[in-house]
């Protein structure tokens, strides 16, 4: 076995994809056992409840701000009943203010001395087994406009290790927010911070019977990037020769300008992609907005679902089925890849900036072959671009690794008439067929690939935004059934991380953006802890990574414009 990941969520957009990514987690456990591809124990923790049953907790840890993890209770999340728990118990608990607005979290701390595992001083939540969400709870309990923060929708019990609330910043608010890169860095460099992050991560490792690496989610937009820069760093020095994956995750963001809000947004995005690959085996930018740069673009859109972009519970319910997708490699039960290999692959020649792409449900019609679905794209992948940058229409790249599930391992099998003039029909795997498909439309890269039976299930809290077309199992329709369609209950989902061109356009435009900045117009920036010249050489440190995604024609263009610089 490939052994143990740890996952970290460093802020609260990061939570918000995290809590879904649970909940798939959770979904998962109620399929057949015999079914399972992906290993539970990659990512959760087995433990036993008071009356013998199995459970499963995330092995995380989250940093979140005061007022950022919302009501969650003793109990933990969920519909069911919680069990019985001789733990110690965090209870976030506090009155609804006058204007009626959700509860959020006082903090308050209830431990038991006779817990076997030393007690943390951070607020957390107790441990228990995941509680089961069936399509029985009405889908109006999880309507976009009551999730309000992630703990909302997370319906899994976190282990008491699991949450640090940083009170010197408020989740929400005008003032006192965590909004600046420099802001992020100095608060890991507090001790009682830095020793809170390292006892919870220590307990993590040191259960683990072969720990591979750590995944980071990460926010990118706001003040978060810098608290990832130290954390990634730390995790750097601290484990040696361990995989570290880190997603640079970004909401939606509404049209914010010129103001002030935008151009933090758009340095801590500069300075998180820089610091953060640097520190990572590999670093992926994923989001759904079009654009990471001053300029505001279309958010990404699919064809198959209808999802409202300003709805964090939206948009991080798709990030979290493309993650849980691009993470297979290193959680199959029949392979022995690793966190370190997956990023091998990719990250040769300073490429360690990953672009993803995904097909979210993957196009695959009711009743036809794989073959058959794949002759329709025989030009262009059916799969949007991820990582915030205007899509190239050439398929180009140095190497990717790409996972398509939720097909069935026969649906290969094509009519004998089109074996003679489809090549993908007369392959004799589904397996074969995708790489035959991948060599075809990337010709020269280095591509790996896994085909998995295993769907992404989307039962609530998984919000219900997807097309009438769609079958219960995710498939496609010719048309709308003329009945009321039943909830989709699981999806396929295509989805890949490419190292390629497309990145040099991201990097190139940001750095672009931001030398044409005057950044000595946001002095409360630098003030919160960025030297000027700490963030020119950042700058530049940029443009280097970008130039390591050139093609031909670009290296001879930017040769050009460094002269004249």
């Amino acid at each position: 076995m490939a052994g143990e990941a740890v996952t970290l969520q460093l802020g609260h957009y990061a939570g918000c994809v995290g809590a879904h990514w649970w909940g798939l987690q959770a979904a998962a456990l109620r399929s057949p056992a015999e079914a399972a591809e992906l290993r539970a124990a990659a990512l959760l923790r087995a433990g036993r409840e008071a009356g013998g049953r199995e459970s499963h907790t995330p092995r995380l840890v989250a940093l979140e701000l005061k007022g950022g993890v919302g009501a969650l209770r003793p109990g933990g999340a969920g519909t069911e009943a919680p069990v019985a728990w001789d733990g110690e118990v965090a209870a976030y608990l506090e009155r609804a203010s006058a204007g009626g607005s959700a509860p959020r979290d006082a903090g308050s701390r209830t431990e038991d001395t006779s817990s076997d595992r030393k007690g943390s001083s951070s607020a957390s939540v107790q441990g228990a087994s995941p509680a089961p969400s069936r399509l029985a709870v009405s889908q109006e309990v999880y309507s976009g406009g009551s999730m309000q923060v992630w703990s909302d929708y997370l319906n899994v019990h976190l282990h008491p290790k699991s949450i640090y609330v940083i009170r010197q910043y408020m989740h929400d608010g005008e003032c006192g927010c965590l909004e600046a890169f420099g802001q992020g860095e100095s608060l890991l460099r507090d001790p009682g911070c830095i020793e809170e992050l390292e006892d919870r991560l220590h307990f993590y490792v040191e259960e683990c019977d072969y720990l591979q690496g750590f995944q980071v989610l990460c926010d990118l937009h706001n003040g978060f990037s810098g608290v990832g820069a130290k954390v990634t760093e730390l995790l750097y020095d601290e484990y040696s020769g361990k995989g570290i994956l880190t997603w640079g995750l970004t909401p939606v963001m509404s049209n914010m300008g010129g103001s002030q809000k935008n151009f933090y947004r758009l340095m801590n995005t500069a300075l998180g992609i820089v610091h953060l690959s640097s520190h990572s085996s590999l670093f992926c930018p994923l989001s759904l907005s079009g654009s990471l740069g001053i300029k505001p673009q279309p958010p990404v859109k699919f064809p198959y679902i209808n999802y409202d972009a300003s709805l964090n519970y939206h948009s991080s319910a798709i990030l979290a089925a493309v993650l849980d997708t691009l993470t297979a490699p290193y959680r199959l039960c029949s392979s022995q890849g690793s966190m370190m290999h997956l990023a091998e692959t990719l990250n040769f020649s300073g490429r360690k900036v990953v672009a993803a792409w995904a097909s979210v449900p993957f196009p695959a019609l009711h009743g036809y072959s794989l073959p058959d679905t794949l002759c329709a794209y025989q030009q262009d992948m059916p799969w949007k671009l991820l990582s915030s940058c205007r899509e190239q229409k050439v398929s180009c790249c140095f190497a990717q690794s790409v996972v398509l599930r939720g097909i069935c391992k026969e649906s290969h099998i094509g009519c004998p008439e089109k074996q003679a003039t489809s090549p993908l029909h007369a392959c004799e795997s589904t397996e074969q067929i995708l790489q035959h498909y991948l060599h075809t439309l990337f010709a020269g890269a280095f591509s790996t690939s896994h085909v998995l039976e295993q769907p992404c299930n989307t039962l609530p809290p998984y919000p219900q935004f997807f097309s009438p077309l769609l079958t219960r199992q995710g498939f496609l329709l010719d048309k709308p059934p003329s009945y009321s369609s039943a909830a989709v209950e699981s999806i396929p989902v295509l989805a890949a991380l490419q190292s390629s061109p497309v990145l040099h356009t991201l990097l190139y435009s940001l750095y672009k953006d931001l030398q044409k900045l005057n950044t000595r117009r946001w002095p409360s920036f630098f003030s919160a802890g960025v030297e000027q010249d700490d963030f020119q050489e950042a700058l530049q440190e940029l443009r280097t990574l970008s130039q390591c995604y050139e093609m031909g024609s670009e290296a001879d263009e930017s040769e050009d414009e460094a002269d004249a610089d």
